[in-house]
């Protein structure tokens, strides 16, 4: 795929085939309380509740995502059956800059190397604003043949949406910058905006990794970190997926740790 389009071709081929509308909680003692479930076989979304009892046995992060899974699959689940479960989440200090390692999150999904349950770290601020949106965890399951779809989390709008776009780029490195630049209200808003992809070379091999984003203000553009285990990248890619995108200006920490927020 061309990399060549400018950002009005982008635009105009955008196709919006679902849109979710939701009340963003604010992360109490590090937790909303939510996990955001999105089919893709059938274009449907649905908040999932997390008890507080799954936060005391689960935590976070890694925990989510299996208790995510777990409920999702069953024993003849492969990596590549619609009911295989891409999780990600962080725990409940995620997006808390006074603790390293607290912009982690984990990817989580039955490995196409492995036949298991495989999960895998990395950087990048999709998992913190994804919290920051809203939702403690994201679960999706499905898949569709047409490899353009994208899902689009806004925590100011309160909005999700599955957009298709067969414009833009699959690798990395391009399509994260594109998609920065079509959900920006303006540069200084890319800050905001963190994309979960995976590149070309996810769909010809079974250790695809996947690549999160995040804004690099001073050589202004995406840069990236990858979730290179297992590959959930390979999965991403299989479901129909190019891109992931979380963005939100809640990310004050008096919105994230008070009780009620603003």
């Amino acid at each position: 795929m061309s990399c060549n389009y400018s950002t009005r071709e982008l635009l105009e081929a955008q196709n919006v085939v679902a849109t979710f509308k939701y009340e963003p909680k604010p992360a109490v003692k590090g937790y909303t309380g939510e996990a955001l479930r999105v089919d893709l076989s059938n274009y449907s979304f649905k908040i999932i509740p997390i008890p507080d009892e799954t936060k005391i046995k689960f935590t976070g992060g890694k925990g989510f995502d299996l208790w995510l899974l777990w409920n999702e699959v069953n024993g003849d689940t492969k990596w590549d059956s619609p009911e295989n479960g891409l999780c990600i989440a962080c725990g409940p200090l995620g997006g808390t800059p006074s603790f390293p390692g607290t912009g982690k999150s984990i990817v989580t999904t039955i490995s196409p190397t492995t036949g298991s349950v495989i999960d895998s770290n990395v950087g990048g601020h999709y998992g913190p604003l994804l919290k920051f949106a809203g939702f403690d965890a994201l679960i999706i399951v499905g898949k569709q043949e047409n490899r353009d779809h994208v899902v689009y989390i806004d925590g100011d709008l309160g909005i999700v949406q599955i957009v298709r776009n067969d414009k833009l780029d699959t690798n990395s490195h391009i399509v994260a910058n594109q998609l920065a630049d079509l959900y920006c209200h303006d540069e200084d808003d890319k800050r905001n905006i963190s994309t979960v992809s995976a590149g070309v070379g996810a769909d010809h091999c079974w250790i695809g990794c996947l690549n999160f984003s995040w804004w690099d203000w001073r050589r202004e553009h995406m840069r990236l970190k990858q979730a290179g285990r297992g590959g959930s990248g390979t999965v991403f890619r299989g479901k129909g997926l190019k891109g992931l995108i979380a963005r939100t200006s809640r990310s004050r920490p008096e919105w994230q740790h008070t009780e009620g927020g603003k």
